[in-house]
């Protein structure tokens, strides 16, 4: 695989191979600067290396975070927020280590994967507590406030046990912006939403970019990154895989068949005509399914609605089968 050139920001290095290298060596590069920037981050529990040699970074706007559950995503945020300790290398947020600088983690909020409310609490209840807990200067006023940026002023005083797990990302989402962070650091908020939410919380994640702010989201779902903004940093097995542009990602898969699920009412026609027009490499087909790998997937998409009408077959639908988080991993971390 060729190297993804890396965009003034988000940056990354080239990496090595998956074995950490002598400290000495580690620090030769000049570090990099950026509202966050992890400069050659190591983290280690015993004999287990969750994060290897990681360097990048972002300044403000939406920046996504993609990696497979167990790539190091949710340890790279508790380095990023002070919760945890790097083993090796530094990590700055707003110019400071967050780990020793109690003034700079007061300006990082953090919204967790795992669920962290109080269940017997109603939503204004949970988000007051955490205004409370900034010292914010008008708490009630401050929770109102983060609840609408939410869509959660009309929910009354039905405890958070008792909601959904979109409700309850939602919340945890404005009990984050009570401090009206600087850097918003969220791991896999939009599990959960329907896609009326999603997108209004990606339209507020973008509000919040726009006006300066650094907005590091994590996220499993390739539509929403292609959504969530430009700027996409991937890792896997705890290593920057790549960074770039969701666009550049997807392009480094094109040297390979993309593979393509179509329904149709006659498939094996379909098919042939296909294959016979140069716009499938292999086909298969199975009752009115129809599986094929191309190599040029606009093409097939701006043929294949007009080539049905011309055949006189109906087609239900057009499925993108390796357009997914893992098969973009699978090609950057084995397919090199």
């Amino acid at each position: 695989m060729t190297a993804l050139p890396p965009p003034p920001q988000p940056t990354a290095s080239p990496l090595p191979p998956p074995v950490l290298a002598p400290a000495a060596t580690v620090s030769a590069l000049p570090a990099l600067t950026g509202m966050i920037a992890v400069n050659d981050v190591s983290k280690f529990f015993g004999s287990v290396v969750a994060v290897s040699d990681v360097r990048f970074a972002i300044d403000g706007g939406v920046t996504a975070l993609l990696g497979p559950n167990g790539a190091g995503k949710s340890t790279l945020f508790r380095m990023m927020c002070g919760l945890t300790p790097a083993s090796r290398g530094t990590v700055r947020v707003l110019g400071a280590d967050p780990r020793t600088d109690r003034d700079v983690r007061g300006r990082i909020a953090l919204v967790p994967q795992q669920d962290a409310l109080f269940d017997h609490l109603d939503a204004h209840g949970m988000v007051l507590i955490a205004a409370q807990t900034h010292g914010v200067d008008d708490p009630e006023g401050t929770a109102r406030w983060a609840l609408e940026q939410v869509d959660l002023t009309d929910v009354g005083d039905k405890p958070v046990g008792k909601f959904s797990k979109g409700m309850r990302q939602r919340v945890k989402v404005a009990s984050a912006l009570v401090n009206d962070p600087d850097v918003l650091i969220l791991d896999e908020p939009l599990t959960g939403l329907d896609p009326v939410q999603r997108r209004r919380m990606i339209a507020l994640f973008h509000r919040l970019g726009d006006a300066g702010r650094c907005v590091l989201v994590s996220s499993h779902v390739l539509d929403e990154v292609a959504r969530l903004g430009s700027r996409v940093l991937v890792i896997a097995q705890g290593r920057l895989v790549a960074t770039g542009d969701y666009r550049d990602l997807r392009a480094l898969m094109d040297d390979r068949p993309l593979r393509i699920r179509l329904a149709v009412s006659d498939p094996r026609r379909m098919a042939a005509a296909l294959v016979e027009r140069g716009l499938a490499t292999a086909v298969s087909v199975e009752a009115e399914r129809l599986t094929l790998d191309t190599l040029d997937a606009d093409a097939l998409g701006r043929t294949v609605a007009p080539l049905a009408i011309e055949l006189g077959v109906r087609l239900t639908e057009v499925s993108p089968l390796d357009d997914d988080l893992e098969s973009v991993f699978r090609y950057l971390v084995e397919g090199r």
